[in-house]
């Protein structure tokens, strides 16, 4: 399963800009379908691609800080609707995603191809941390293809400290800048990769620091914080959390691909 955001964003500010016959702007487009079209030549047989179709989500509602389109190019945000339209003609499966994220629907599809037992391995194609949580041993990885690097669960633990069970949990509490929450003051990556290789979430973590059976830099700082803002940091593992509950995939035969269709 690939991320058609994650993707479009890095061919739009990696390629040339190239317009079509009616001056819209494609090369990101282009890119994209490029980089599919090698996929499947690499003899990928399922494969199906998310997108947000529409920036803001359902988190949106729920936290006014959450990432907006804003700041978007025009000639970016025009490329999405595109994309999808030239997936859809090469035969590839789409989720444009509205209510949802796209990291939605690759974390739902991801789940449900892992229940078949004929699928031997599952690849969510993005960098995004988000989607480390989706990990399970070497049946689920994730895979930045841009860089080459595979991540199983050793990978996971090997990259933030934490069992992929524990990255919402470490996602509530030093926060995700990119999603536009911040976490807890004074938790940053390295103390809470430590608290969490102990503890695993956030509230079997002792609200006492005097129960606490670790050592760790600031110990003192971080529990008054988490004291203070337990609530606060639930709520942002809350937004943190995929929701695989998008329903995006009923089966993994959907993800075939049979060929393009008479219009690409």
């Amino acid at each position: 399963v690939l991320d058609g955001t994650y993707e479009l964003f890095r061919h739009f500010y990696a390629v040339p800009s190239v317009k079509d016959q009616d001056g819209l702007e494609v090369g990101a487009v282009r890119g994209v379908i490029g980089s599919v079209l090698a996929m499947l030549e690499e003899n990928v047989t399922h494969i199906g691609v998310a997108t947000d179709h529409v920036v803001e989500s359902f988190r949106n509602d729920l936290w006014p800080g959450y990432k907006t389109g804003e700041g978007i190019e025009p000639a970016l945000l025009g490329q999405f609707q595109i994309l999808e339209d030239a997936l859809t003609a090469l035969g590839v499966v789409v989720w444009p995603m509205v209510e949802f994220e796209a990291d939605d629907a690759l974390a739902a599809a991801a789940k449900r191809a892992a229940m078949e037992s004929r699928v031997e391995q599952v690849f969510i194609c993005t960098p995004d941390k988000d989607l480390a949580q989706c990990v399970n041993g070497r049946r689920v990885v994730q895979f930045d293809r841009r860089a080459g690097v595979l991540r199983d669960a050793d990978g996971v633990r090997a990259r933030f400290g934490v069992d992929p069970q524990s990255m919402t949990d470490y996602l509530g509490l030093v926060g995700d800048a990119a999603d536009g929450y911040p976490g807890l003051p004074g938790w940053g990556a390295k103390s809470t990769a430590v608290v969490l290789s102990r503890y695993q979430h956030i509230e079997q973590i002792p609200l006492d620091l005097a129960d606490w059976d670790i050592k760790v830099r600031g110990a003192a700082r971080l529990a008054t914080s988490l004291s203070d803002q337990r609530e606060q940091a639930l709520f942002y593992r809350t937004l943190a959390t995929l929701r695989t509950d998008a329903l995006v995939l009923e089966s993994v035969d959907e993800l075939m691909w049979t060929g393009p269709t008479a219009g690409f």
